[in-house]
């Protein structure tokens, strides 16, 4: 199993990354909570890992901290979500966020994140309350810096994260400012989306 990398980040578009240690470039698959303070490329990061094997795939997701790692193993425990919809949730919220509002049982903020519906919320709510007090500080937020066009990256991102395309490029565009980077825009639907 792969715990953690350490290495030269050669490539990131929400929501794959690369990282080169020694060589060999390992490509995962990360929140944009994580995105948010990635270095620039050809810096070195230090990420925490999560590796997943299936009958036909195997993935390796990638977190700049264990509170993010461990939300996102936690919450894969619940019947019936897997890695995209946990993915979904650290893009959405802060680990901090979600331990508050499955502590508070706060259903309808839960729901507002991509993939959510009312019964899975409520069944996070049942399954993850013991474990929610201890999940710690929630992630940081920075810069991802990446060149293009800002709204069309934040539009293709939000689509990753499971938002219909037209829904992603409304939500862009509503929270788009002038000069605004891709992963501005992409906090600021995020946070829209959540009130």
């Amino acid at each position: 199993m792969i715990g953690r990398l350490k290495g030269v980040l050669i490539h990131k578009s929400p929501p794959w990354l690369v990282v080169d240690v020694h060589g060999v470039g390992y490509e995962l698959e990360a929140p944009m909570s994580t995105f948010y303070d990635l270095p620039d490329t050809g810096h070195e990061v230090f990420l925490f890992t999560h590796y997943a094997q299936k009958e036909d795939s195997v993935s390796l997701y990638g977190f700049l901290t264990e509170a993010e790692r461990r939300l996102f193993r936690d919450v894969q425990k619940v019947s019936g979500i897997g890695a995209k919809i946990a993915l979904a949730v650290l893009s959405g919220v802060s680990v901090g966020e979600f331990a508050r509002l499955v502590q508070t049982s706060d259903v309808a903020a839960l729901t507002r994140i991509p993939g959510i519906g009312k019964k899975t919320a409520e069944r996070m709510v049942v399954e993850l309350r013991d474990r929610a007090a201890d999940l710690g500080a929630g992630a940081v937020v920075g810069s991802i810096g990446s060149p293009g066009d800002p709204l069309s990256e934040a539009t293709t991102a939000l689509q990753a994260l499971g938002y219909k395309p037209a829904e992603a490029e409304r939500m862009a565009r509503a929270a788009r400012s002038e000069g605004d980077a891709a992963e501005t825009i992409i906090r600021k639907a995020l946070q829209s989306a959540l009130r």
